[in-house]
Order: structure tokens, then sequence, then C-alpha cells
């Protein structure tokens, strides 16, 4: 299973960026391009980003026990 590694302000940007590009891209607005959208929206949508375990990064807020 993977681990949320994409946090509240993140995930908002990533999905509101990828609606964008794919409704931009859907009305012909700019080149196909835009398609390339789906993936921030689909890591926002998931919680998590493939890139960040391999830099290191994780923008979820740290759970304290």
């Amino acid at each position: 299973m993977m681990q949320a590694n994409v946090g509240g302000i993140d995930k908002t940007l990533r999905i509101i960026a990828g609606v964008v590009l794919v409704g931009l891209a859907a009305t012909g607005v700019i080149g196909w391009w835009g398609w390339l959208g789906v993936v921030p929206l689909l890591t926002g949508s998931l919680n998590f980003c493939p890139l960040y375990p391999l830099l290191g990064i994780s923008t979820c807020k740290v759970k304290s026990e």
C-alpha cells in the first residue's frame, strides 16, 4: 500500500492545476500537452506522488503518537 505523502495545500493545488489543464486541453485552448494535467489530478486525488519518496519529500503533516 502506498503511504500518503501529499498534504492539504499541495493536494488542493495539484487538483486545481490538473482540472484546469485538462479542461483547457478538452476545449482546444491549449495543445495535447494539457492532457498531462491528468498526472497532478491523480496524484492529488490519491494523496501519493511517486517522485516524493525518491526526493525524500512529504507534505503530509507528521502524526505524533
